[in-house]
C-alpha cells in the first residue's frame, strides 16, 4: 500500500483478525522486541537490525522460492512497521473481542 496510514491500519486489521492466543503472544513478543530497542545504545539493536533478524522467520512464507532475497526485505519492513507502529497496532480497540480479557 502507497499510503502509511493504510498500511498501519491494514496492519491493525490483519492483527486483530488473529485467534486470541496468537494475538497475545504476538503482542507479548513485540512488546518485549520494543524493550530491546530501546537499549539500542549498548546492545547496537536497532528497529532495522531486529526487523532484518526477526522478519524471516516470523513471516516465513508457506511456499519457499528463489525470490527469497524478496521476500525477505518485505518481511523487514512488515516488522519494521509493526514495531514503530506498537502502540497503534496493539491498542486496547484493537483487541479482539473477548468476554474473558481484563484491560
Amino acid at each position: 500500500l502507497p499510503d502509511h496510514s493504510q498500511r498501519v491500519s491494514y496492519m491493525k486489521d490483519l492483527v486483530r483478525s488473529l485467534p486470541l492466543p496468537n494475538y497475545d503472544t504476538m503482542k507479548l513478543l513485540f512488546k518485549h522486541l520494543r524493550r530491546v530497542i530501546e537499549h539500542k545504545e549498548s546492545n547496537r539493536m536497532s528497529v532495522q537490525s531486529v526487523a532484518i533478524v526477526f522478519g524471516p522467520t516470523l513471516l516465513r512464507p508457506q511456499i519457499e522460492s528463489a525470490n527469497m532475497t524478496v521476500h525477505m526485505v518485505f518481511q523487514s519492513q512488515i516488522v519494521e512497521l509493526m514495531l514503530n507502529k506498537f502502540k497503534d497496532i496493539f491498542s486496547i480497540e484493537g483487541a479482539p473481542p473477548s468476554p474473558s480479557r481484563t484491560f
